[in-house]
């Protein structure tokens, strides 16, 4: 697996956690599980290929994605959002930590990211309260990526 690939895998999932959320996404009720609240494999298809197509095109990091193996990508953010979301996937990937070793992930990196994700939950009309739920269950994983200088 390219090591590059897992990096933003994560990196697109825990930005948001640095960024903040507007809360401008409009209301959804649901006493399903967060998968289901993030409308099962379909949703969570469409928010990692609406955020993929949004980083390929934010001049802050798309040079990073340029050796990336966009379709394995996305593979694993679908079966890493699922799996986290309480979902029927498992994540195929290798460990953050080890992905991340020697990767230097900056503050700012995930700061691009999580604007790009929240910009693509908020497109498809994902409301604050399960953006926050979806990011409570992938902050743990920022210990493993960010680099603190």
């Amino acid at each position: 697996m390219q090591r590059h690939s897992v990096f933003h895998t994560v990196a697109i999932v825990l930005a948001i956690v640095l960024s903040g959320l507007s809360g401008t996404a409009t209301a959804q009720t649901s006493s399903g599980s967060l998968y289901e609240e993030l409308g099962s494999d379909a949703g969570i298809s469409r928010i990692v290929d609406d955020t993929l197509l949004i980083v390929l095109q934010d001049p802050r990091i798309k040079e990073a994605f340029k050796d990336v193996n966009m379709k394995r990508l996305a593979g694993l953010l679908k079966e890493q959002f699922c799996e986290i979301s309480g979902g029927p996937c498992r994540y195929s990937g290798d460990d953050m930590k080890l992905t991340h070793e020697g990767q230097d992930v900056s503050s700012a990196q995930f700061n691009a990211l999580a604007e790009d994700v929240q910009i693509a939950m908020e497109r498809l009309n994902i409301s604050s309260s399960v953006q926050n739920k979806l990011i409570a269950r992938l902050a743990p994983m920022k210990r493993d990526i960010v680099i603190r200088k």
